[in-house]
């Protein structure tokens, strides 16, 4: 649909708007229809209209966003949080139900628990969403052969879905050589048909980037903090940009900071940093 669609590339207003939209539906689609409204606030940040408005009566898969939303919301309860998920995973009634693997593999691959999450991602039926995480998470551990493989799956099952092309760009991306170019053809081919949003813009830019014009990389990064002022990759891609290009990093380094401090460009430069000062101090 329109709304799952949506859902990917990250206009998720629209998602929302697209599915208020949506004439009279049974309850099966309906009940979709607010698993994925719900996903697309989630993504949003937008955590809290989650918490408040699923009910703990609520379906699998709604309960199972809500706890995905407290997942982000609550970073210090993620103990307690992973706990409910492993109980839920072994409970017959529901360890097949697709939205609780799905929140299950995106809860571990965020804990960097990147063989569990292809666990949650490859159990059962895989959906496509399911199979986008396990691409995420076999080029977050640098297996692109196995991210390839699996893109290979997911277009059998539909080479032109929006999920399969920007896996597909990823991998590339990762894969590198003339890959990046094919990567580079499909994200302006995404932008152009639909929206420009701030992941689109992200992946453009990091194609450019690995095609060494930081000038064309620079302004879509730019464009895409436009689209989204707190989003992670953006930011991450303008501190190394900007270092190639030979500008100031302090800005994006301090908003990276607080958005997320723990991020591994932050962990680089720390290491970076104090590597130097203990090679400066041997020459006191």
């Amino acid at each position: 649909s329109a709304v799952r669609t949506a859902l990917c590339w990250g206009p998720y207003q629209r998602a929302i708007a697209g599915a208020a939209e949506a004439g009279p539906l049974d309850a099966s689609t309906k009940a979709e229809r607010d698993v994925l409204v719900y996903r697309a606030y989630v993504g949003q940040g937008l955590y809290k209209i989650v918490l408040d408005e699923v009910g703990d009566d609520a379906s699998t898969s709604l309960l199972a966003v809500k706890l995905l939303a407290k997942y982000y919301q609550h970073p210090e309860e993620k103990e307690g949080i992973i706990a409910t998920l492993q109980e839920w995973m072994e409970d017959p009634s529901c360890s097949s139900n697709p939205t609780l693997l799905l929140v299950a593999a995106t809860v571990h691959a965020g804990e960097e628990n990147y063989v569990e999450a292809l666990k949650c991602a490859n159990a059962g039926n895989p959906t496509l969403d399911m199979m986008a995480v396990s691409v995420a998470s076999y080029l977050k551990i640098d297996r692109p052969d196995y991210a390839e493989k699996q893109v290979k799956a997911m277009a059998a099952i539909d080479e032109d879905a929006t999920l399969t092309q920007l896996s597909m760009a990823w991998t590339n991306l990762a894969l590198g050589g003339a890959k990046v170019q094919e990567a580079f053809y499909i994200f302006q081919e995404l932008g152009e048909k639909n929206t420009w949003t701030a992941k689109l813009l992200v992946g453009n830019a990091t194609a450019h980037m690995l095609m060494g014009q930081y000038d064309e990389a620079e302004r879509d990064l730019l464009d895409a903090l436009q689209k989204d002022s707190k989003d992670v990759d953006a930011l991450a891609n303008l501190v190394v940009c900007s270092h190639h290009l030979g500008k100031p990093t302090a800005r994006y380094t301090n908003q990276l900071t607080m958005v997320e401090g723990k991020h591994p460009v932050l962990a680089r430069r720390e290491e970076l940093s104090q590597a130097f000062d203990v090679a400066a101090s041997s020459y006191q």
